[in-house]
């Protein structure tokens, strides 16, 4: 498992209330979190696999801006 993580547009609550249903559908994550109180705004997710960019195209599917750090 590796832990990765993105500065992102999730800036609230109501934003992780959007982004939850999709990250817990994918397969390779076993854990994430946001933090709204940094200001880069910044997701950490553990994968089982090295697939980032299934997590950045489900952020960014969502309407929210993702890049890794």
């Amino acid at each position: 498992m590796n832990t990765y993580t993105f500065k992102t547009t999730i800036n609230c609550m109501n934003c992780v209330r959007t982004v939850t249903p999709v990250l817990n559908e994918l397969d390779n994550v076993d854990f994430w979190k946001v933090d709204t109180d940094h200001a880069d705004k910044l997701l950490e997710v553990s994968l089982d696999d090295d697939n980032v960019s299934s997590v950045m195209t489900a952020i960014k599917n969502s309407g929210f801006e993702i890049e890794q750090c």
